[in-house]
Parts: C-alpha cells; sequence; structure tokens
C-alpha cells in the first residue's frame, strides 16, 4: 500500500493524483487484458465447441467405418459361400455328367451287342435260307433230270 506525504489540509494532492493516476493506468491495463483474455476465452471456447463436433463427427465416420468394414467383411463371406457353392454344383453337374455319359456308353454297348446278336441270328437265318434254298434248288433240280429220265 501507498503511504503519502502530509500537508497541512490532509495529503499531497500531487502524489494522490499521481497515484489514482497510477491505479487507473493499471485498472485501464487489467480491464485491456481482461478484454484480451475474455476473447482469448471466447475463441477457447470456439476451439472447444470445434474440437467437440469433431469428436462427433469423427465418432459418426468411426461407426460408418465399422459398418462398412462389416459390410465388406460380409461381402467376402458371401463371396467365398457362392464360390463353394459354385464348385459343389460344379462337381455335382460332373458327377451327373459323368454317370450320364456311363449309362449312355453302357446302353450304346447292349445296343451294339444287340445289333450284333441280330446280325448273327441274321446271318444264321441267312445260311438256314440258303441251305433250304439250296435244298430245293437240289430237290428240284433231280426232279428235273428224273423228268428228262422219264422222257427219253
Amino acid at each position: 500500500m501507498e503511504k503519502f506525504s502530509r500537508t497541512r489540509k490532509g495529503y499531497d494532492p500531487e502524489e494522490v493524483n499521481a497515484f489514482l493516476d497510477q491505479v487507473i493506468s493499471q485498472v485501464e491495463r487489467m480491464i485491456a487484458e481482461s478484454k484480451i483474455k475474455d476473447e482469448q476465452i471466447a475463441s477457447l471456447k470456439k476451439l472447444v465447441e470445434e474440437n467437440e463436433d469433431l469428436k462427433v463427427k469423427l465418432a459418426n465416420y468411426e461407426k460408418i467405418e465399422n459398418t462398412l468394414n462389416r459390410a465388406i467383411f460380409m461381402a467376402e463371406k458371401t463371396s467365398e459361400q457362392m464360390k463353394l457353392a459354385a464348385h459343389k454344383e460344379s462337381e455335382v453337374i460332373i458327377s451327373d455328367a459323368k454317370t450320364n455319359a456311363s449309362r449312355i456308353v453302357n446302353e450304346a454297348l447292349l445296343r451294339a451287342e444287340k445289333a450284333d446278336m441280330e446280325t448273327e441270328n441274321l446271318k444264321r437265318n441267312v445260311n438256314i435260307f440258303k441251305r433250304r434254298l439250296r435244298t430245293i434248288v437240289e430237290e428240284q433240280l433231280r426232279n428235273v433230270d428224273e423228268i428228262d429220265k422219264i422222257e427219253m
């Protein structure tokens, strides 16, 4: 605290005025500093609000990222399942095709055997027909020979 010199009518006015000027100057400086600090506080509050907004946006983006990652994972899993299903289906188709091919080949072999048997039967029948025809023709020739013997 400041001490003033005494004069007859009280304290020295010049010292008091000088002191008041100092106090005013300090108060004005403190008010100016207070305004600057208020501005800084307002600026910091604004930055804090922006920071909070950014945190909220970041959280939303992280949720979106997680959702996209899950979607990608599910798409990959579904793709693998589809590949496996297609592979199994192709194996079934190939197996069916092999079975059908075997059946067709077996049927063709049976038809070929049947055709061979029919051919053999036909050959036998032709041979039998030839023998009978030969027998008939020979008989007829004998008959002709006998007719010739009778007429002469």
